[in-house]
Parts: structure tokens; C-alpha cells; sequence
């Protein structure tokens, strides 16, 4: 037996699939609402996804081109407030003590940022505002000679760059 025109193949297979799906169409009503509603909220939320990547991006931009805001006297943060601190006890450590060399490393971290190794990346961002060119290049020293991750050292040079700039 010689096989039909491909055309009327894929006739037959259209309007047999459209039949199993007006089959289906009183099934799927009941679910309509729900699904036109899960729907717009996906859309939603990926046009507010795109806003925010476009202010991020818009602030990067703008960032460098007026002054950096002034913290208002009643904005406090866990690092602004005031922490007792004991003077580190310096111990002669043997040379092959595991421990001396954490303790290197704590001894080594900018006393001005604390934290710094705990930041993440949007958090650094949002205190580099208020460095100046010293303590942004000891940041950046600090971030080469310890874990040297690609964005954070590109963005301590993009603000010094920027902080040479204004002055």
C-alpha cells in the first residue's frame, strides 16, 4: 500500500488533536482562571526583576557623578555601633604553631571595616561610599593578599579610580 501525501498526514494528525483538545476543554476551563492568574503574577514579578537590575545598573552609572550622600544622624547600623574590644595579648608562637597564621590574618584586617570579610559584595558596595582613597587601597591590599576575588578587587579599583577623580 502506497503512503498518503505528507499533507494529508499532517491534516489528519491536526484535526485529531484538535478534537482530543476540545475533549479536554471543560477540564481545562475549570483551571483557566488559576492559570491566567499564575500567569500575570510570573510576568509581574520578571518586569519587576528587570526594573531592579535597570535602577542597580542606573545607579552604578550615576554613582560617580554627583557626591556621596551623608548618613542622617538617625540611621544606625549593628557595624556603627560601639563594640569593647580588648588589646590583642601578643604570645611568642612557635614556628611550626597551626594557629599563627589566623592569627596573622586577624591581626591584618582593616581595623576600620571589621566585617569586611563576612560582606558580601552589595554590602561592601554600599560602605565604600564613605572611604576615602587610604582605606579603599588598604581594602584592596588586604583583598589581593587574602581570598583576591575577581569582583571584589575590581570594584575597590573602579572607586578609587572614581575617588581620585572627584578629588
Amino acid at each position: 500500500m502506497k503512503p498518503l501525501p505528507l499533507g494529508v498526514r499532517v491534516a489528519a494528525g491536526l484535526a485529531v488533536t484538535a478534537l482530543e483538545q476540545a475533549r479536554k476543554l471543560p477540564r481545562q476551563l475549570a483551571g483557566l482562571p488559576l492559570t491566567v492568574v499564575s500567569e500575570a503574577m510570573q510576568l509581574s514579578m520578571r518586569v519587576q526583576q528587570h526594573v531592579t537590575e535597570l535602577a542597580i545598573k542606573g545607579d552604578d552609572v550615576l554613582s560617580g557623578l554627583r557626591p556621596a550622600e551623608e548618613e542622617p544622624e538617625w540611621a544606625t547600623f549593628d557595624e556603627d555601633e560601639t563594640s569593647v574590644t580588648t588589646a590583642p595579648v601578643t604570645v611568642e608562637a612557635p614556628a611550626d604553631d597551626p594557629w599563627e597564621e589566623e592569627e596573622r590574618a586577624i591581626a591584618e584586617m582593616p581595623e576600620f571595616l571589621p566585617s569586611y570579610d563576612e560582606l558580601s559584595i552589595a554590602q561592601l558596595r554600599a560602605r565604600l561610599r564613605n572611604l576615602g582613597v587610604a582605606q579603599l587601597e588598604e581594602l584592596l591590599r588586604y583583598e589581593q593578599a587574602h581570598e583576591s576575588r575577581p569582583e571584589f578587587v575590581g570594584m575597590l579599583n573602579r572607586r578609587i579610580a572614581t575617588v581620585k577623580a572627584q578629588s
